[in-house]
């Protein structure tokens, strides 16, 4: 199968199964994960901000803040095991509009790498994370997160998707079982170190129970990526689908050049 039916089978696949939920969570990082790791012994760090400049004022859960008008700053480190593993920390602080700058609250994560495809074809991998933030930015707190990473690469296209499976351990919020939200990035190389596509994050919701179309939350950003040192660059703009999502977004993450640590 060539590139662009890859391209064409994967819009098509994630367009179809994205139905929301209705379990609020904390825009403190919005990516795609590709086959991107760090070698063995490097430490890396990536600064994530964004900003939401609409969408619903209030969340249905009591006491938890919704994304409009938040500034959010999260940092990542990450540190490469054997060149197939990487560890990862994400410290998140929000910036509400009109009060003071908090912590919300640490997540862990552990990505593997089976096959990477720097020079071009397909990568696979998988990514767990582990998080506990604070009630007012996430009501159902604790959370397991797993990632599948697959996709393909080749010198014009970059396609990766994350069918991504969130379980909440906290009572109250668990029983439903895991939430599917399936991720979609697609890249054009338009020059050197510089790419533009287009970026997907959508909620299947509740695996047994999965919401009806119209209540929907998915979201749509216009990217671009830029790698010509020193510094790696991802930008985007987007917007949600209707009143269930957030509405217009901004995103910037900045990633500090792994040979910058050697």
């Amino acid at each position: 199968m060539n590139m662009d039916k890859w391209i064409k089978v994967l819009f098509l696949y994630s367009v179809l199964s994205l139905v929301s939920q209705e379990v609020y969570a904390l825009e403190d990082e919005i990516q795609v994960y590709d086959d991107t790791i760090n070698a063995k012994g490097i430490w890396g760090v990536e600064m994530h901000t964004n900003t939401t400049l609409g969408g619903p004022p209030v969340t249905p859960n009591p006491g938890e803040l919704a994304n409009l008008h938040q500034l959010r700053n999260t940092y990542e480190l990450s540190y490469g095991i054997d060149g197939h593993f990487e560890a990862g920390l994400y410290l998140p602080f929000v910036h509400e509009a009109q009060g003071p700058i908090e912590f919300a609250g640490p997540r862990v994560r552990m990505k593997w790498i089976g096959k990477a495809a720097p020079q071009g074809g397909s990568f696979y991998g998988f990514n767990v994370e582990l998080s506990d933030v604070k009630y007012q930015f996430e009501a159902q707190q604790q959370a397991i997160e797993l990632r599948p990473i697959m996709g393909l690469r080749n010198p014009d296209w970059l396609i990766a998707f994350n069918p991504v499976f969130d379980y909440t351990t906290r009572p109250g919020f668990r029983q439903q079982g895991p939430i599917f939200s399936p991720q979609l990035k697609v890249a054009r190389t338009v020059a050197q170190g510089l790419q533009m596509g287009f970026e997907f994050y959508g909620d299947v919701g509740p695996v047994v129970q999965p919401y009806y179309l119209y209540q929907q939350g998915n979201t749509l950003f216009a990217a671009i990526d830029i790698d010509r040192g020193p510094w790696i660059v991802n930008a985007a703009v987007g917007r949600g689908f209707n009143s269930f999502a957030d509405g217009w977004t901004i995103k910037t993450i900045i990633e500090i050049p792994h040979n910058w640590f050697q």
